[in-house]
């Protein structure tokens, strides 16, 4: 897309962020109707038509390495997507981004090594813990599934950033995207497609309106930025997930957070930039290789 490779990188990432985020949203509306599993199968069945009908990817010419890289950037995108999927059953979205964004924030701290950052890294834990609501409810009626879900997918979602920035330095254009879809869309359906029958003519609208606002755009976006920055700044750029993840849940669900649980969020946004400046120097390809 050499339009795309015009545009400056943060550009493409906060882009990403608010498509990501409000499609979470709308996917929260339809979660409720054919499950967590039925709804990021609809999703990235769309998703992955749609970009091998455009991009008709490669397949040859690549090595073992390069396939390995793609295939585990494929697990990654399935099992991020299913476990925040799962998550948005049982919490609003607002907190299970900022209670996922420790995945990222845990990669940031590894990359960086600073001791500063274990001063962010208990305030990010705290942010969390507030958000979860742990001071205003007895353990026990706290929503653990959901939070489990939202940290499983943190770590999927560390996981992405790595192999994202590794599978767009090892495929041409959006080859590799495309081939770790169809993977993600392989190792989720089996779980998904026993809702089929339930995938009414209104909901398949709804299904490919959120695999063009969660998966096309954002996915496109985001790997075709990393080719031209670090995972540090990317990591920065993304501190902004939660409190989007926020509006998006305040205007399209209508959840609002209490203001203990805003106060958490600024911290695990705080933390996390704080973390992750500490690696802006570094280059892309010292990222992607990383």
């Amino acid at each position: 897309m050499p339009t795309l490779e015009r545009v400056p990188a943060p550009a493409l990432v906060l882009a990403g962020i608010v498509s990501v985020q409000f499609g979470g949203a709308l996917a929260a509306t339809l979660i409720p109707v054919i499950g967590a599993a039925g709804s990021v199968t609809m999703r990235l069945l769309f998703a992955t038509v749609v970009l091998l009908a455009v991009v008709r990817p490669r397949v040859r010419g690549y090595s073992r390495r390069d396939w390995a890289t793609v295939i585990a950037f494929g697990f990654a995108l399935g099992l991020m997507n299913f476990a925040f999927y799962g998550s948005l059953a049982h919490l609003p979205i607002g907190v299970a981004v900022t209670i996922e964004f420790i995945g990222p924030l845990a990669l940031a701290t590894a990359l960086s090594r600073q001791p500063k950052d274990f001063l962010a890294v208990l305030g990010a834990a705290l942010g969390v813990v507030m958000i979860s609501e742990a001071f205003s409810s007895p353990l026990s009626e706290l929503n653990w599934t959901g939070i489990l879900l939202a940290l499983t997918a943190g770590g999927c979602w560390a996981a992405y950033i790595i192999f994202s920035g590794r599978t767009g330095a090892a495929f041409p254009k959006l080859d590799g995207l495309a081939i770790a879809m169809l993977i993600a869309t392989i190792v989720v359906s089996p779980f998904g497609l026993i809702t089929v029958g339930d995938w009414s003519p209104s909901l398949l609208v709804k299904g490919l309106g959120i695999a063009i606002l969660s998966s096309l755009l954002p996915y496109s976006l985001e790997l075709i930025a990393l080719r031209r920055m670090s995972a540090a700044v990317f990591g920065i750029l993304l501190s902004l997930e939660p409190a989007v993840a926020a509006l998006a849940g305040l205007v399209i669900l209508g959840q609002r957070l209490h203001g203990i649980q805003l106060l958490g969020m600024a911290l695990v946004v705080g933390a996390s930039v704080l973390i992750m400046s500490a690696g802006t120097e570094k280059d892309p390809a010292e990222a992607a290789a990383t």
